[in-house]
């Protein structure tokens, strides 16, 4: 008699390696199904921050302190410094719009589920004195998610 090695996998031993292999990709699967669920839509976070980069270009043009010629309940349209953007009371907001508006008001078609609200504060930076720079705060919401971005205006030498 021969004792030959025999070589290969039967075909019970190749069912059970499947089904092992399948319960473990399938867990993976559920793990990362899950992760992305909870995770936050990119397209929604991409728009929130060009919305928040947009009004933030917006504030910051205008300049430091504008001539007196303040108007008592201006629209945003009318806004002629970065003061503008906010009220006397620090702490609370300035500017808020829920839905995207325009200059005029008008709500853009598409934005109407975000929402933007500008803070703007004195603030030292540096050698410069609280009186002469300001850190503007806009915050965007979309639902639960919410981006902020800081920027700083100087008063001009």
């Amino acid at each position: 008699m021969s004792s030959r090695r025999m070589a290969g996998v039967t075909l019970v031993e190749l069912v059970i390696a499947i089904v092992i292999i399948s319960a473990a990709l399938g867990g993976l699967v559920a793990a990362f199904t899950r992760a992305n669920r909870a995770s936050a839509d990119p397209v929604v976070t991409q728009q929130m921050l060009a919305i928040g980069e947009s009004m933030m270009e917006e504030v910051l043009l205008k300049p430091f302190n504008a001539a007196d010629n303040e108007v008592a309940a201006p629209t945003r349209a009318q806004f002629n410094d970065v003061r503008d953007y906010d009220t006397t009371d620090d702490a609370l907001p300035g500017y808020t719009s829920t839905g995207i508006r325009n200059l005029d008001g008008d709500v853009i078609d598409g934005l109407g589920t975000y929402n933007v609200s500008v803070r703007v504060n004195n603030v030292a930076i540096g050698g410069i004195a609280a009186a002469d720079a300001l850190r503007v705060t806009v915050t965007v919401t979309h639902g639960a998610e919410q981006l902020t971005l800081n920027g700083w205006r100087t008063k001009p030498w």
